[in-house]
């Protein structure tokens, strides 16, 4: 998918692959969506090596699930699948974007994991979001149409540095900062996973490594409960930011403590 940017994005999620922003923080962009605001999916690969579907059927089942979750502007980059790379040019690509879409809050993966693109990612993305903000950094040759999907300005290519980056957790074991409620987005986050019907379909190929298509919404639901918990929500999305956080008034602090 590569629809033209518009202005700007309130929200811009970035992940290694198709299918990983559904996963830790699909319901996040619904709901903002649902409330008004720009969001977008930046995937840095296209899955050509994954076990199941080809970097075609990802492509089609990611329309589909931006779709789904409301997203105004969705693109894949050309960093190889399985080989991402914190290097200057990968930077300098999602700089670019950076400065295209111009958010106000980027989401990452959170900078551990088991898949080395997931981590990778997050200090990649954090990297590009700071370079996008040098004023003397001339990104001209990254901004090209092939890249981006449509020609740029010069004002697509002034500096620009997200207000917020936070870290969506769900992939590693560690403790949220703050949880979003999606009890109201869950099941069309769900749906917006099961668009991946080349991934989650019960097949031959990687089953020992992919669970069944029964079993795929218990964990979904079950991981959404048990975060939801920590907030006192049906269903919630965990994240992690680095800052302190600031509090004015003690009794608009949510969430009970006994």
């Amino acid at each position: 998918m590569s629809s033209p940017a518009p202005t700007s994005l309130d929200v811009l999620a970035i992940a290694a692959h198709r299918d990983d922003v559904e996963q830790t923080c699909g319901g996040t962009l619904l709901g903002a969506a649902h409330r008004g605001q720009r969001t977008g999916i930046l995937d840095l690969t296209r899955g050509e090596m994954g076990t199941r579907g080809s970097a075609e059927d990802r492509a089609r089942e990611a329309a589909d699930a931006a779709k789904i979750l409301g997203a105004e502007w969705r693109r894949a980059l050309d960093i190889p699948d399985g080989r991402v790379e914190n290097t200057w040019e990968n930077r300098l690509k999602v700089a670019a974007v950076i400065r295209q879409t111009r958010p106000r809050v980027v989401i990452l993966p959170y900078w551990k994991g088991r898949h080395p693109d997931h981590y990778t990612t997050s200090v990649l993305g954090y990297e590009a979001c700071f370079l996008a903000g040098l004023r003397k950094l001339d990104l001209g040759s990254q901004m090209s149409a092939s890249d981006i999907g449509e020609p740029t300005s010069d004002e697509g290519l002034a500096p620009h540095r997200p207000f917020k980056i936070i870290y969506a957790t769900l992939y590693y074991d560690v403790r949220p900062t703050f949880v979003v409620d999606i009890s109201e987005q869950f099941e069309s986050k769900f749906a917006s996973i099961m668009a991946y019907k080349s991934q989650f379909s019960d097949q031959d190929a990687g089953k020992d490594l992919f669970p069944a298509h029964d079993e795929i919404y218990a964990r979904v639901e079950s991981m959404a409960r048990y975060y939801g918990a920590l907030g006192g929500v049906k269903y919630g999305e965990p994240f992690l930011q680095k800052e302190v956080g600031l509090v004015e008034d003690l009794l608009g602090i949510p969430v009970k403590s006994i």
